[in-house]
Formats: C-alpha cells, structure tokens, sequence
C-alpha cells in the first residue's frame, strides 16, 4: 500500500474510457491447469506493467486468481505476484479490476459442484480485501454461464459433465459464489463494486429449430437474470431449473437477496453468436449435433447469416434495454491478422460511442487480451503453442508493441486513432464471410448496422515486381486481407528511374510500399553484375528515399546470402555480413543504405518455396519424382526455407506494426538442400530414394554460396515451423492444381 494513496473510482462521466485487459484464465483438464499468466510470461515479468500504463488505459481486468495464490489452503497462500503487481498498478494509476476465478473450478480440493465452493470462495475474496482495501472493482467470476456451459454441459473444462443437471448446478453454485465473495469483499470495504462480465451471444435458427434458439435465448441471460433477481415463476426458464435439480428455495433466495452488477460487462466474440440449421447434409459431419429430438449443425452465425451479426452495439443496446445497467464492453479481442484486430477494436468503440450520444450508459470498451492469448483457437483443450498476438507479442524478448497498443493509445488518450488499415470493413461484415449456406432472417432481431468504411476510399498498398514470386503472393494476400493494393509491375514502374518512382508515389499516395522488384538470379548474377546492382541496390534505395521524402514506410528484402557461412549457430540480425557472390554483394549494399533512413524496414530471409509458383525448389522437385525422375540436391549447403504465405502474412503485420530495421523472417527449422527435398518427398507421399545427396560443386552452381545461412530472429519468433509449413504447402498445392485444372476443364467446355 502506498501512504496517501487514494483510490480513483470508475468514471461515470461524459466519455467512454478504455480499459484493458490481460487473458488470466486458470482453468483445469483432468488433473492439468492451464495458466495463460505462465504462458504468456507475465507472471515473471513485473516491467509489462510499465508498458501497459504506457497506454493510457483508464483501468485493468487484472487476476488475483484462487487458484494461483492459494492452490491448496489459504494459510500457505503467496501473495508474492498479486503484492508486486497491484501496487505497481497503484503507482501507475490504473485502476485494478480484480478477478478471483477465470474459466476456472478453483483448486483441487473444490468444484463447479461443489456445495462448499461458495463459501470457500468468499474465504478467498475476504483475503483478499483485506490485503489490499483500497481495490474497489471486482469481479468474482469471469463468465459464469460460458465456464458452465464449457464444464458441465459440453465437458470440455473440468469437472467434464455433460448434462443439463450439472450445468444448472454449476450456474446457480457461481452465482451464488459472487454473491457470497461480494458480501464478504464489502465488510471489508463496502464501497467495492461488482462488475459483472459475460459473453452474451445470441442464437439464430431455421423455422424448424425456433424453439432451441428460443431456448438459448433466454439461457445466455440466466446468470445475469438470477444475480438481479429475475428469476421468479413467471420466468421462461423457472420450470427448467427445477426440472434440472434447482431447489426452489434457492432460486427465491437470489429474488430475497440478489446481487445487482454496478456495471454490466459485456463479452463479445465473433463466433458468439451462433446459427442452428436442421438441413445437416448441408454441413460438414464435424459440425452436426443434436438435442435429442432434432438433429442440427451449429455454426457461426457471421458465416451463414445474410444480415450478419448483432456486434457489440446490438448486444449492448439489448442489455440496456434489459437490466437498464450501467454497462462496459468488458473484452474486445479478435484473433485475426492485424488489420481485422483493429477492425474489431474499432467497431466495438464506435457502438460505445454511439450507443453513449443515444443516452445508453456505456462507460468504456475493454482491450482484451493485451498480451495475447494460446490455446483458444481449440477452447483450451490443446494446442497450448497456437498464438494470439494481443497489443503485445510476446514472441520477442521484450513483449513487442504492436499496431494494437498504438489503437489504444490513440482512443485511450484522444478517443481516436488514424491507420489506412481502418479504412475498410472487417470480414465479418463482407460477402466473404460465407463458409456455409446463406440464409435470412428477420431484420428485426439486429439493432443498427455500425457505420463502416467504404474500401472505394481505401488508402492502397503499393507493391512493386507483382508479377514475381514474392509480388504476386503479396498482391493475393492483401486481397485476401482486404488490404487496398497498387501494383505495379517492372515494365509500369523502373524503381532505379527516380523521376518515375517519385511521380508513382505523388499520384498513388500510398500508406506503405512493398519492395518485391528485386533481381532473384543468384547464378546470373555473377555475370550480369550491372542489373543485379542496379535492381537489387540503386533501385530499392533510390525507391527508399522517396519513400523518406514523402514520409511512407517501405518495406524492402535482403537474403541469407549476405553471410559467408562461417557461423557455427543460425545467423540473427546484429551479426556481421560478407557476402561471398554477386548478388549477395547487392542486397548488402542496399541494407547499408536503408538501414540509415527512418522509414525503411528490412526483411533477411530465405529460400522460398510456395504453392502457387511452380519453379522454386520443391516444387521442381517434388514435380520431378512424380515423374520417377532422379533429383541431385546439395548435401553441403544449410539454409532455412521459407514458405511464402508465412513471410507475406508476417510481413504484413510488421509493416502495419510500423516496424523498422532489420528483421529475419525463415521457418523455424534448418536443413540441406538434399534434406529438405526428402522431407517434401516423405510428407507427399512420394519416393524418397530418388534423391541423390551430392556435394554443391557437383551441381554447376556459378555463384558460390555460404555453407550455413540458417537464421534466426533476436527480434521475435514469428514463423511457424518448417514441418508445418510443408504440410500446409502440400495442401494448398493440392488445392490450387485442383482449382487450376476445374478453371481449365471450364474453360475448354
């Protein structure tokens, strides 16, 4: 505690604020806890907290989880993080919003189902208070329908019920939880607030399924229903509840003695609200289940829907209505590219804004998630490595600022934030969105359509040698992205002609450039000295300086083959150069040059193979032993390949991250060329035998290259690794041969 210290409480004045949020959730499979805190790696790094005041965030969603501080009895309890951390916030100035349990079922020695858990939970909080009075914002329970549903009703969390029993009980014994932990927090300081969070999504359906979205309906508002006192018997949901094994007198205790939220938290995701579809042969089998009386599929509503989803300013709207409830959008995460996160983050404040100037008591939208989540992609059932970049990622090591956290900043301290990123609609509010069948439903079920960006008046994204390997994989992925792109081929724009490039960048205006002219014959170049220079140095400078004048990022590329091979451990980025050939030389001179202005960001990278480029390595390779031919490959080489999409997707994000300097972009792994050939082979099925590991002298190379140019990145791990990546190119190849040959069979018919 620091002397004289006063504590500030939560605005109810004219603007709405911006909160943050770290992702705290402790939550048991079988015998194992998941902790996102030890994942992430705050939990050592008391500095993170610097950088989140850094922000400008008005309060923090921050845990002092049961599970955490007193696994076992609260008399063995450490407190050695919550000390440190909260009064770090304290000194700050952010206000703390302290959570007890997150997806959680406490410690082992209680339960969901447990008739104890209450008031071993309010022994929690009443610790709690006591050690740090001054903390006026709570809450108790994060989600405490979503955590029942993932616990005892779909048995993905323990204690792994799957029953509508279970799931009442384990809503009726959190609610009772807050309850109690609130009462216990208030002896100890009785102006402390409970702020309620819970994802409320919503259900759709086909007419025969009316009466299961009826259902779900009224089920995603029934701990907020019993904590107001809301349950009575005129209630939709009474008789099920008693059906289920709630006790009457239970239920009326909450209508004697509720616990009204002092703010409303609302959590929304994409895939929140959902859409019940009984034609299943319309879905794929993964997606189909049932009730016991229908059989459905279930799946995002964003991807069916015709008029889209609700979003924040619907939920919202249909809150307030609701429970007439000072309200808060309590987290706002997207795990998307860059680009559609601040999409997300920027829809969700705009409907506070605007439900706000409506009258409607909105007080702040939560940036959640502000180190990056792992594992949610499968709800916290494996894939613990999967990574969520938040407005930090901590792939570096030093958590890394991203574009987010400048969106924070920027609403946090001035309620705006400018990036061409924003100057075109999420996916989720585009034609692009439908992966199932589209159907339509009453308009009435939406509030009003958020205003959006119009992409006719998008900023675009300039990329030079679009019809090479890297130009044309980045013009397909911003498309992708809905990232506006101009782009200009060599014959449209000579970037080693200074007039030309400066009247292209004057007359396009562009937000950033993407350099992808380079000169790329390695052999060539050894001959053709004059062009490779003149490309692949004097142009990409010449393009950088105008780039500098204009005040436009650019991101341009140099390879592994700046390095003479000589290190006994992957290349990072602070270490010396030395080419050994022609072209080396020229990426060389060019990083000398535009690592000195401000402006320029500087991808090293590596061997590129991709699907939809027919003559790199593998995919001459692979086309070879399909043919029963013999393919020679270097055994004495050692490189990291790199697969295109990864570099572009990551790429992209560094550029909209505003990142500068040198930065080596590779898949994680290292091999020969002869291994990398058999490593493509055996996933594709095809005959390793064929491959003949040979010396590189014996293979005609003109160029000598470095016999080691593995790299790695001091700045961040980025890339997935190089198994993934052949997995994931031999799918797309397959994809886009079978797209090829469809366009073509159409074509001749």
């Amino acid at each position: 505690m620091i002397p004289g210290a006063e504590s500030t409480p939560l605005s109810a004045g004219k603007n709405v604020e911006v909160w943050g949020g770290v992702e705290c959730t402790v939550n048991r499979i079988g015998d194992r806890y998941v902790d996102q805190i030890e994942l992430c790696g705050h939990a050592s790094r008391l500095e993170d907290l610097d950088l989140l005041a850094g922000l400008g965030i008005r309060a923090l969603r921050y845990p002092v989880l049961w599970e955490r501080v007193a696994p076992n009895t609260l008399a063995d309890a450490d407190w050695s993080h919550t000390d440190r951390s909260l009064n770090k916030l304290r000194e700050d100035g952010i206000i703390p919003i302290v959570g007890l349990v997150h997806h959680g079922s406490g410690p082992r020695h209680t339960s969901l189902l447990d008739p104890e858990f209450p008031p071993k939970l309010a022994d929690f909080a009443l610790a709690v208070a006591e050690r740090y009075p001054w903390i006026e914002s709570y809450t108790p329970i994060n989600e405490p329908l979503t955590t029942a549903r993932f616990s005892c009703l779909y048995g993905h969390w323990y204690p792994h019920a799957r029953d509508d029993k279970s799931f009442v009980r384990a809503v009726i014994v959190q609610c009772q939880a807050i309850r109690a932990a609130m009462r216990a927090v208030r002896t100890v300081n009785p102006r402390a607030r409970l702020i309620q969070t819970e994802d409320l999504g919503k259900t759709y359906s086909t007419a025969p399924l009316e009466y299961q979205a009826t259902f779900d309906n009224h089920r995603r508002w029934l701990t907020l229903d019993l904590l107001t006192g809301r349950v009575d018997e005129w209630h939709p949901l009474w008789w099920y509840l008693l059906e289920e094994g709630a006790e009457r007198a239970e239920l009326e205790d909450f209508l004697a003695q509720p616990c009204v939220p002092d703010i409303l938290g609302v959590n929304h995701y994409v895939t929140s609200e959902r859409f019940l579809d009984h034609r299943v042969h319309l879905y794929p089998a993964d997606q189909v289940g049932g009730n016991g009386r229908h059989e459905y599929a279930d799946v995002e509503a964003v991807r069916s829907l015709e008029e889209g989803i609700a979003g924040h300013r619907g939920l919202l709207r249909e809150a307030w209505d609701r429970y007439e409830l000072p309200l808060a959008v309590t987290e706002a995460h997207l795990g998307c590219t860059r680009e559609h996160q601040l999409r997300w983050l920027g829809e969700a404040w705009e409907a506070a804004v605007a439900l706000r100037a409506d009258g409607i008591d909105v007080r702040a939208i939560t940036a959640w998630s502000l180190f990056g989540s792992f594992g949610w992609k499968s709800l916290l059932t494996r894939d613990f490595d999967a990574y969520e970049p938040g407005a930090f990622d901590v792939r570096s090591t030093i958590p890394r600022q991203t574009a987010l956290a400048r969106m924070i900043g920027g609403l946090a301290k001035d309620g705006r934030y400018d990036h061409a990123a924003l100057d075109d609609k999420g996916w989720w509010r585009k034609d692009s969105r439908f992966t199932y069948p589209r159907h339509s439903i009453s308009r009435k079920l939406f509030g009003r359509s958020p205003r959006q960006a119009s992409a006719s008046f998008a900023r675009p994204l300039v990329i030079t040698g679009v019809h090479g390997t890297l130009g044309s994989a980045f013009k397909r992925i911003a498309a992708e992205r809905d990232l506006c792109s101009y782009c200009f081929d060599r014959a449209s724009l000579d970037i080693s002609d200074r007039a030309t490039v400066r009247r292209a960048l004057q007359t396009v205006a562009p937000w950033a450039v993407v350099n992808a002219a380079g000169y790329v014959r390695v052999d060539d170049a050894e001959t053709d000295t004059e062009t490779c220079r003149r490309n692949n140095t004097e142009g990409a400078v010449i393009l950088a300086e105008e780039c500098a004048a204009l005040g436009i990022p650019l991101l341009s590329f140099s390879s592994d083959l700046v390095f003479d091979g000589l290190a006994n451990r992957p290349y990072v980025e602070g270490d010396a150069i030395n080419p050994l050939n022609v072209y080396g030389a020229s990426k060389a001179g060019a990083e000398a040059r535009l690592t000195a202005l401000a402006n320029t960001l500087v991808v090293r990278t590596s061997a590129f193979f991709g699907p939809w480029d027919s003559y790199n390595f593998i995919s001459t390779t692979l086309a070879a032993l399909r043919s029963n031919a013999r393919v020679d490959a270097a055994s004495d080489i050692v490189v990291s390949p790199t697969y295109v999409p990864d570099l572009v997707q990551n790429c992209l994000d560094l550029l909209i991250d505003d990142e500068r300097g040198i930065w080596h972009l590779a898949n994680v792994g290292e091999v020969s060329w002869a291994d990398f050939a058999t490593k493509a082979a055996r996933a594709a099925g095809l005959n390793a035998d064929l491959i003949r590991s040979v010396p590189a002298t014996e293979l005609g190379l003109r160029a000598k290259r470095p016999a080691y140019s593995a790299l790695q990145s001091s700045r961040g791990s980025l890339m997935p690794s190089l198994d993934d990546a052949i997995a994931r190119y031999l799918t797309q190849s397959t994809l886009s041969e079978r797209k090829s040959a469809q366009l073509e069979t159409a074509h001749n018919v």
